[in-house]
């Protein structure tokens, strides 16, 4: 079956649309979706200017007039608390001549004053003063550009779209899963970025699939059970449930992967277990840090949630992991690892950094290697991607859902 019998393409449809509908469905996507420098051009438009991602979470600005600049792509954005505690999201370029306003890495300031021609704005975004301007000149309508900001459980989205998407059933259902691990109340313990040499998608891929897992992943292996097939774990998730319920915890689990033509964000929940009685992601499998949100006791599983295409989270009862996938270019990209704790744990003392990070840190360590091999070999003028695994269903959701989304204007 090709993608154009589940992609609506136009009858005048370019190059990239017709690349997309010779693609073959439960096939890997062909060398020029992860080289091409158009096709690069148009997953910045349609996928992460109509998208929301999740930037971080909201305990690294806690202070009235604190900043951290964030870079996407050709993208700055200031992620900003105002003096009344509102969270903004404002694009790093003067409204004057389009210099960057802000130039230090995170800090707490008031104002951002423009290095060029010293125009000076709030750090909600309002233009305080620009000098020498004409007195008809009206400063309210040259404020920096604010984008879409959402905080959900703690967690700070933003949507570059001039309409974003609706964000109502994304934030049910982040409040569904992370919120029920207490991440609203978490703090951020750890954060590690790491540079790729391969195009964002190549990383995502690798991210959604746990078919590398087993020969991969040895660390994560032995103590997490996705890296079997979801039809021989069936019995131990059922059991996982059972305990987690009777905390009286019911953690929501979908699986739409929703398209944007329809107005919605690409979303999924889901759960599998530990092995044993592994309790959390260490290297012995015992607790890590204090227990979180309403869980008192541990139920023996994970809560994983896909977000939007480049977010996504993994939530255990005493700690948590945000991933971001940020593009740098056709051929590179970032992917920042952000761990939380309950936000009343002290350091070295009700945790130990290096025990919280080892599992992801490692594993993460492991992808980055992988995927650059991968992104090595794809550059062969001989290579023809191959078939997916029976494991590697998400990866086949992940696909559709990309060339659905490239494929509409």
């Amino acid at each position: 079956m090709l993608a154009k019998d589940f992609v609506t393409l136009p009858d005048n449809g370019d190059r990239i649309d017709r690349l997309v509908a010779s693609h073959v469905q439960g096939i890997g996507l062909a060398r020029a979706f992860y080289h091409d420098a158009e096709i690069y051009e148009r997953d910045l438009d349609r996928v992460f200017r109509r998208h929301w991602h999740c930037i971080a979470h909201e305990s690294i600005i806690p202070n009235p007039n604190d900043f951290e600049l964030f870079r996407m792509a050709t993208e700055q954005v200031i992620l900003t608390r105002d003096k009344d505690g509102v969270v903004h999201a404002l694009l790093n370029i003067c409204r004057h001549r389009g210099a960057e306003v802000c130039t230090e890495a995170k800090g707490n300031a008031k104002a951002f004053v423009c290095p060029y021609h010293a125009w000076t704005y709030g750090n909600d975004g309002r233009l305080k003063a620009a000098r020498l301007m004409p007195k008809d000149f009206r400063r309210e309508d040259h404020g920096l550009r604010k984008l879409a900001v959402k905080v959900a459980a703690g967690l700070v989205f933003i949507s570059f779209a001039d309409q974003p998407l609706d964000f109502t059933e994304s934030e049910h259902l982040v409040q569904a899963t992370c919120g029920q691990y207490g991440w609203a109340d978490a703090k951020v313990a750890y954060r590690q970025s790491y540079p790729i040499a391969a195009n964002w998608k190549m990383a995502v891929e690798n991210y959604v699939e746990c078919y590398h897992c087993g020969p991969a992943h040895p660390e994560y292996s032995q103590s997490h059970m996705l890296d079997q097939p979801t039809h021989e774990i069936e019995g131990v998730n059922a059991l996982m449930d059972a305990r987690t319920r009777a905390l009286g915890i019911d953690i929501v689990q979908c699986s739409p992967w929703a398209s944007s033509e329809n107005g919605h964000e690409a979303l999924r929940a889901f759960r599998y277990a530990l092995r044993g009685d592994v309790v959390s992601a260490s290297e012995d499998g015992k607790a890590l840090a204090p227990l979180m949100g309403r869980f008192t006791d541990y139920d023996g599983g994970v809560t994983s949630l896909h977000f939007g295409g480049t977010s996504f989270m993994v939530a255990y009862p005493d700690h948590g992991v945000i991933y971001r996938f940020v593009p740098t270019g056709v051929d590179t990209c970032e992917m920042e690892l952000i761990w939380l704790v309950n936000g009343s744990a002290v350091e070295g003392v009700d945790y130990d950094l290096q025990r919280l990070i080892w599992l992801w840190t490692v594993t993460s360590d492991e992808d980055k290697k992988i995927i650059e091999h991968t992104a090595r070999g794809v550059r062969s003028k001989y290579f023809v991607p191959g078939p997916i695994a029976p494991m590697e269903e998400n990866e086949l959701r992940y696909i559709a859902w990309y060339l659905k989304e490239i494929a509409r204007a």
